[in-house]
């Protein structure tokens, strides 16, 4: 019976993982529609190097490690952060309602979330340049300053995906020992010295388990978000371009296949190293915390 059950799951990695492999051989082709995949003229490694001549690969790379660093750095501080928050309010009402309302962003489109961001940021009739005219000051061309990006998407990413994440941590407290808490209040112990020696370290094997399981998407960028923010604005490429919606524009606007399947053949790739490595430092501190 739970074979049974593991084979939707099992058909899903199938179909959508695993059956589409063959499509790696374009990245080794010069691939047209006449000859197909298998037939088209073999090239080697010709669509790598002229990633790397480019330095394409590299920015793409660099955007997309960035930003999943920051992603994950700052996504599990403000999430343990916020999950300690609920464990210490006492008022039942008053922690359902903020709950509910730090989960909220994470059920919002990331179409409106593009949509609202627009209607804010942008130079003709967004809030903040309205604002900032009728103050007096000159408007800004938020949707030119390339620097800036980073930051807005930062935000906007912690924004949408802290309130639902803290929801393992806050789990995982709910499984701590009560006697431990206990043996603390009778030692003395103030609140902070509770967070600190009690539920922090408890928290340990949690944060370790939920990091690796980041690693494996440090490489992988959130399409929708990148997307729906920026668009097609090469103004803003330089900081916001990841690998995601770079392959995107080359399959939809050049029909470039073969480019588009090295990057992300490259993707796969350097993602797998970076997971198997990690998760090798982790067995060798501790094999407890290690994925496998």
């Amino acid at each position: 019976m739970l074979i049974l059950m593991c084979v939707p799951a099992i058909a899903f990695f199938l179909v959508f993982n695993y059956a589409p492999l063959p499509g790696i051989w374009i990245a080794f082709t010069d691939f047209n529609y006449r000859d197909g995949i298998f037939g088209s003229p073999f090239v080697g490694f010709k669509n790598f190097e002229f990633l790397v001549k480019s330095g394409m690969l590299w920015d793409l790379t660099r955007n997309t490690i960035l930003y999943n660093v920051a992603f994950i750095v700052l996504g599990n501080v403000l999430q343990i952060a916020i999950a300690i928050m609920f464990n210490e309010v006492r008022l039942k009402f008053f922690k359902k309602i903020t709950q509910g309302v730090m989960f909220l962003p994470y059920f919002i489109s990331v179409v409106l979330i593009g949509v609202i961001a627009f209607n804010l940021l942008n130079y003709d009739s967004g809030a903040l340049n309205t604002l900032i005219k009728q103050t007096g000051g000159d408007p800004i061309k938020i949707y030119s300053m390339a620097g800036l990006w980073p930051l807005i998407i930062i935000i906007v990413h912690l924004w949408q995906s802290t309130g639902y994440g803290s929801i393992v941590y806050f789990a995982a407290i709910m499984g701590i020992d009560k006697g431990l808490f206990e043996a603390a209040e009778i030692d003395g112990a103030s609140a902070w010295q509770r967070i600190r020696y009690v539920i922090l370290p408890s928290l340990k094997p949690t944060f370790i388990i939920l990091f690796l399981f980041s690693l494996g998407g440090i490489m992988s960028g959130n399409f929708g978000l990148f997307w729906n923010l920026v668009g097609n604005n090469a103004a803003l490429f330089s900081t916001t371009d990841i690998i995601e919606t770079s392959v995107y524009r080359m399959v939809m606007s050049q029909n470039n296949f073969t480019t588009s399947t090295a990057v992300g053949l490259y993707q796969s790739l350097f993602g797998f190293a970076i997971v198997m490595t990690a998760n090798w430092l982790v067995r060798r501190m501790n094999k407890d915390y290690a994925l496998f």
